[in-house]
């Protein structure tokens, strides 16, 4: 085995989102494009030498070829080990997982979440940090001023790692640990939630639907569920995990796990139904003839999360992104702590999370989680669902209703406008905030607006400021829009306008929510002009 040192060419447009460096997955696979990437995550964090990495993905296609890359440059660059799920597989949460349990340096994890996968789809790549979250601002911004000078990589030149067989092996000077990739984390949420009461539930006659959307969860939630808690076989549908997931889009909203929309709201309906995306990180709840907005689900959860026992000392605090409804906030309010507003992206959340200044987490985005990983967790959220169920004995649409009973209720939607033309797309957002100090005052849709900024976040731990994260224009009633670009997509731009809309009760509680949001979502219309921007008038997605 020897070391090549392979000179290159900087590649351009190689800079990582609040998820790492998403393209199609053709980019991906020119000739040094993956290694030139890699070797800016190792320049960024001082080099790969002595250091343990977690490495895995959730399975789309290239995954296994580009961990088998990854693994010859960490061990012609001295890494000390490398720990690796079977078949080159990890769900993003159990990754974040096994680098918190190992006290590793870090993870590189391969997934494009919830974009479709294929060899004409997406892929993508991300560096996980010591405490198993997301790199933090000032370690992607080092990654792509590496990009700019990067002029050669080293690589082993080795033959593969046979991925498929658990056990330890060496590459070069480098151990490979080849681990399972659900064990572990299945032992955690066994620590979480009482299996015991959900085993019960499922004895019952409890009958459950988890779509895994033939994405990485689907191994997680058959151990988990199926075999640990007793549910009924056949209860996860979609569960083998392909390259391009069945040609299935895996993001778990109302668009894209219709089929599951359509089995809950039928006529013989399970009691509870559940979907997760690509690599694990993002979940869908929905009840039997009710769809459960990520908004409220997180809401539900804070305010129910003693009843399960990795939770019964109660919260340190909450934590939302700025563009998720305010519903968990009066939950907070209610509980007396605190409650967090922060930029989109996980990796705002882990310096709250890290000081233990809150416990749950959760974006509108179809992400929820805890103080146990340093990622979303999908499963994690179906399983808190799970413990509420079988300890409150009652139906999801039972839990809601009193819910917003006791709080009021937060109407909420977002809808997307996808693959809009980048030029146009920035033209619209310059417009508008061109125009944000003189909104406060004016009417629209019989609507008084009270103000309007471009949110800036000052990380209550570290001090450090994010600026330029999404377009707020608030009313005086309560209502709010908030508009941002995506950086999750790989064509285009994609339009993300956030509606809410707050009914305090008792009455006006049973509304649907794009009726009861009407006038916002004109307002939005004619406060952007996003018709006369990007010629769309409907959005491509409403969650």
């Amino acid at each position: 085995m020897t070391v090549k040192t392979v000179s290159v060419t900087a590649f351009e447009g190689q800079k990582p989102g609040t998820s790492g460096l998403r393209k199609k997955t053709r980019v991906f696979m020119q000739p040094h494009y993956l290694e030139c990437f890699v070797q800016t995550i190792f320049t960024a964090i001082g080099g790969a030498a002595g250091k343990t990495f977690v490495v895995g993905g959730d399975g789309r296609f290239f995954n296994p070829q580009a961990v088998q890359v990854i693994l010859a440059m960490a061990a012609a660059q001295g890494a000390r080990r490398a720990i690796v799920g079977q078949g080159a597989v990890l769900s993003t949460p159990a990754a974040s997982h096994l680098i918190r349990l190992h006290k590793t340096d870090g993870g590189i994890i391969l997934s494009a979440s919830h974009n479709p996968g294929g060899e004409d789809e997406d892929f993508g790549i991300k560096f996980n940090m010591a405490n198993g979250g997301p790199a933090p601002e000032a370690v992607t911004e080092a990654m792509f001023a590496a990009t700019k000078t990067m002029a050669s990589y080293d690589i082993l030149d080795a033959p593969d790692i046979d991925l498929n067989q658990i056990g330890q092996s060496q590459l070069g000077g480098m151990l490979v640990d080849v681990v399972s990739p659900v064990a572990d984390y299945a032992d955690l949420m066994e620590t979480l939630f009482d299996f015991n009461a959900i085993h019960a539930l499922f004895a019952g006659g409890f009958r459950m639907r988890f779509d895994a959307m033939c994405a990485v969860t689907g191994p997680y939630a058959r151990e988990v569920l199926e075999a640990r808690l007793g549910a009924a076989p056949g209860t996860v549908v979609h569960g083998t995990p392909l390259p391009d997931f069945g040609g299935m889009h895996p993001d778990p909203n109302p668009t894209w796990a219709k089929e599951l929309m359509d089995e809950m709201f039928g006529p013989d309906a399970p009691d509870f139904g559940a979907a997760s995306d690509g690599d694990g990180d993002r979940n869908m709840v929905v009840g039997r003839g009710i769809y459960v907005s990520p908004s409220d689900s997180l809401a539900v959860l804070a305010a129910n999360a003693h009843l399960a026992p990795g939770y019964a000392k109660g919260l340190a605090g909450v934590a939302r992104s700025m563009p998720t409804s305010a519903a968990v906030d009066r939950v907070a309010e209610k509980l007396g702590i605190a409650a967090f507003e922060t930029p989109t992206g996980w990796k705002f959340f882990g310096n709250l999370l890290d000081a233990g200044r809150a416990t749950l987490c959760g974006e509108e985005s179809f992400g929820t989680g805890s103080d146990h990983v340093r990622e979303k967790d999908g499963l994690w959220a179906v399983l808190l669902w799970l413990n509420i169920l079988a300890s409150r004995k009652q139906t999801v649409a039972e839990i809601l209703g009193e819910h917003w009973a006791d709080y009021g209720r937060n109407y909420y939607s977002r809808h997307d406008f996808e693959a809009i033309e980048t030029a146009r797309a920035d033209a619209m957002m310059a417009e508008l905030r061109g125009k944000l100090t003189s909104l406060a005052g004016t009417q629209v849709e019989g609507m008084t607006i009270a103000g309007a900024d471009d949110f800036a976040y000052t990380d209550p731990v570290d001090g450090s400021v994010s600026r330029n994260q999404g377009v707020r224009i608030l009313f005086d009633d309560g209502s709010r829009i908030v508009m941002r670009l995506s950086g999750t997509g790989t064509e285009g731009a994609t339009l993300r306008l956030y509606l809410e809309r707050y009914a305090a009760g008792p009455d006006g509680l049973a509304q649907d929510p794009q009726e009861a949001l009407a006038p916002i979502i004109r307002a939005a219309q004619q406060l952007a002009g996003i018709e006369a921007h990007t010629g769309r008038k409907d959005p491509n997605v409403i969650t």
